[in-house]
């Protein structure tokens, strides 16, 4: 088992076009052979932070996920211009 924290900073006004996106990934991540869980959570002493806590059962299954032709195809940030800055992903291992 493995647990991904992703952090993302968002611009300010772009947090709904961020919660939608959220969404439509967590659909794919739950088609993804060794998802487990997923979840999103805001600072709530910062509005345009987000922490994405995932939880899977290899660390493979999550780098599968990461590098599939599916997440590529909901997510792009760049085009909607979303990310104040670029996002920083740990790993716990447990």
């Amino acid at each position: 088992m493995v647990t991904i924290g992703m952090n993302y900073k968002i611009i300010p006004g772009k947090e709904e076009i961020f919660e939608n996106a959220f969404n439509n990934v967590l659909k794919v991540m739950s088609e993804m052979e060794g998802h487990t869980r997923s979840a999103l959570y805001k600072d709530v002493n910062d509005a345009h932070s987000y922490l994405i806590v995932s939880d899977w059962n290899s660390e493979e299954a999550y780098n599968t996920f990461i590098g599939s032709d599916k997440f590529a195809g909901v997510v792009d940030w760049g085009k909607e211009n979303i990310l104040a800055g670029r996002p920083s992903h740990t790993i716990y291992r447990q």
